[in-house]
């Protein structure tokens, strides 16, 4: 299942990103595709929502890949060393 990611992926929106993914994870959905072609900025909370996400994900034989990475947010996942975590597609 495909979720683009919103232009800042800060903490007033991640509360609500969190809830939709939850829900949609206890109704079965184990495989993620996070589109950040929007994504402009994200900040810890976002990071730190993904690596739950993430974690639920591979708990359950599933996986989330992340997509259209822009340049200054791709660099905070190598930066965190989250790009050897996740999968990052074009």
């Amino acid at each position: 299942m495909e979720i683009n990611i919103p232009k800042d992926f800060i903490v007033d929106e991640v509360a609500n990103f969190r809830v939709k993914i939850n829900s949609l994870i206890d109704g079965g959905q184990k495989n993620f595709i996070f589109n950040f072609n929007d994504c402009t900025f994200i900040d810890s909370t976002g990071l730190g929502a993904l690596v739950a996400i993430y974690k639920k994900c591979a708990e359950n034989g599933g996986s989330v890949k992340l997509k259209s990475l822009k340049p200054e947010v791709e660099k905070l996942f190598k930066l965190t060393r989250l790009d050897k975590v996740f999968e990052i597609c074009p």
